[in-house]
């Protein structure tokens, strides 16, 4: 992963990293927890989609193994419109100004699925994918920023429309609460750039076991107990993003934040005067809508 060449300022591609699979929390349920309700009609991961949506992501990557990919795809479709245009009704047309975000699904590599897939390991994936997706269309769309939302956190989604040109920096971007932030493992958004993902790859890569016994510079001949193999697939957030660099001026504290990847938890967020604020945005923000495939005619997709 390397940065584009600095000649256009203008061009800033904002991506937003969802990660789903390797969170290991299971409430019992035939679907997976971020499909769960916080309000009427809205789900964990509806949320985290317009989260990124209003920290401006120009494109939104769900990270997902195929078992609910399809469940995902259903619910959530293939795009949603940025809330800071869509709402500008006062445009002569304003339909033409609506600016909407498309939204990728991408599983683990079965490489390595029960090997490195911890939970961080789907951002870093994520960003990967990205990148190199993008590369091959073209060197100036590829990000410059990845932008990390949560769906097993709950904030006011809107909370990232008052920074946006701060997400949209060269310094990283972190929501904080209580002093804490992604850093100390908290489930808050936060942004980061390729530098900060080498590095938290290298995390993975140098300090997490595999098959064999290191042996040196020799050939390993020997293998690890089953236990002790592949350790990175257990690797906390705090741990594997250690490296991210934070800057104290781009940390901004939430005024409520409950996480929700407990059953303990989820309760007591509901039982909150905050979960009372959680409604689903209204029709046309988050609607269910497919792009046409290449040469195919122009018909509608969306649900009824």
């Amino acid at each position: 992963m390397e940065e584009k060449p600095d000649l256009n300022k203008s061009a800033f591609h904002l991506a937003g990293i969802i990660p789903v699979a390797g969170h290991k929390k299971d409430f019992g349920f035939q679907w997976d927890n971020v499909l769960m309700p916080i309000a009427e009609n809205y789900t964990a991961i509806e949320r985290s989609v317009m989260e990124c949506a209003y920290a401006g992501c120009e494109t939104i990557w769900i990270v997902c193994n195929n078992d609910i990919q399809p469940l995902l795809r259903h619910r959530l479709g293939e795009v949603v419109q940025d809330p800071i245009w869509y709402g500008r009704t006062l445009s002569t047309n304003p339909t033409e100004h609506r600016k909407p975000i498309p939204i990728y699904y991408v599983p683990i590599h079965p490489k390595d699925r029960d090997r490195i897939d911890c939970y961080a390991w789907s951002i870093l994936h994520g960003a990967n994918t990205a990148y190199w997706i993008s590369k091959q269309m073209s060197i100036w769309v590829t990000p410059d920023k990845y932008y990390v939302s949560f769906p097993l956190s709950v904030y006011a989604e809107d909370a990232p429309r008052a920074h946006r040109k701060l997400i949209s920096s060269e310094n990283n971007f972190f929501f904080c609460y209580n002093g804490k932030t992604v850093k100390d493992g908290e489930y808050l958004g936060f942004s980061f750039g390729p530098d900060d993902f080498i590095k938290s790859r290298q995390v993975i890569r140098k300090e997490g076991t595999r098959e064999w016994k290191h042996s040196g510079d020799s050939i390993p001949t020997e293998k690890l107990p089953l236990e002790e193999r592949w350790s990175a697939r257990y690797f906390s957030l705090d741990k594997v993003l250690k490296p991210v660099i934070l800057v104290e001026s781009n940390v901004k504290e939430l005024e409520w934040f409950y996480d929700l990847s407990s059953w303990d938890n989820y309760t007591t967020f509901f039982a909150s005067e905050e979960s009372k604020t959680i409604k689903r945005p209204y029709e046309g923000l988050i609607k269910y809508h497919e792009w046409n495939g290449l040469g195919v005619e122009n018909e509608e997709n969306d649900k009824n």
